[in-house]
């Protein structure tokens, strides 16, 4: 059996902002939480290191869930809001004292889109007065989807992870590529949203 994630040969240098770095970021997503398999996702780096998960357990697409660094610190939570023409998902952000401040706003907004109506354009994503989509792609070995800003540029792209002699790993396990100096805990809420509309976890 193939792994899902391989080390790489070189360690990396960490970066002084803890979810942000000056170059470009590849990480491994399993759709699987790291309790006994059950639902979530578990996300690696390129050190084959966990550094973020969502542990749904025995409860498929749940309304509410929360993103957390290995340790278990809470760093969003992401929660479907209901009676809402097109299905919308807001992300609240914690505060480094873990305490979650219900009153404030949402730190963003997923508002799924019908396929039949915008093709490949799946989300809208609100960052306070930023805006990205999430834009589907097709294809056998290049199926996920990107993360694009309001020039189209690319800020995140997923792709079907492929072993070293190009085997397909599975449909629930993704390399996920992130720019340079772009939250990585922000982009992983955001997909993590974007796997709840999917039914994926």
């Amino acid at each position: 059996m193939a792994k899902v994630c391989r080390p790489s040969a070189a360690p990396q240098v960490p970066s002084v902002t803890p979810y942000m770095s000056s170059k470009r970021e590849t990480y491994t997503i399993w759709m699987k939480s790291l309790v006994c398999n059950t639902n979530g996702c578990t996300v690696y780096n390129s050190n084959g290191e966990i550094v973020y998960r969502v542990d749904n357990y025995d409860k498929r697409c749940s309304n509410e869930v929360h993103l957390m660094n290995l340790q278990g610190k809470l760093l969003y939570t992401i929660r479907k809001k209901k009676l809402q023409a097109f299905e919308r998902w807001d992300g609240y952000k914690w505060s480094g004292s873990c305490k979650f401040e219900k009153e404030e706003k949402p730190w963003f907004h997923v508002k799924r889109y019908s396929r039949m109506l915008m093709g490949s354009l799946a989300c809208q994503i609100t960052v306070g007065f930023e805006k990205y989509w999430i834009v589907r792609l097709t294809g056998k070995t290049t199926a996920g989807f990107r993360i694009v800003d309001i020039d189209g540029g690319i800020a995140a792209e997923a792709k079907k992870k492929l072993s070293s002699s190009g085997i397909v790993l599975g449909e629930d396990v993704l390399t996920l590529e992130v720019e340079t100096h772009m939250d990585h805990s922000l982009v992983m809420a955001i997909v993590t949203a974007y796997g709840l509309i999917c039914r994926k976890m």
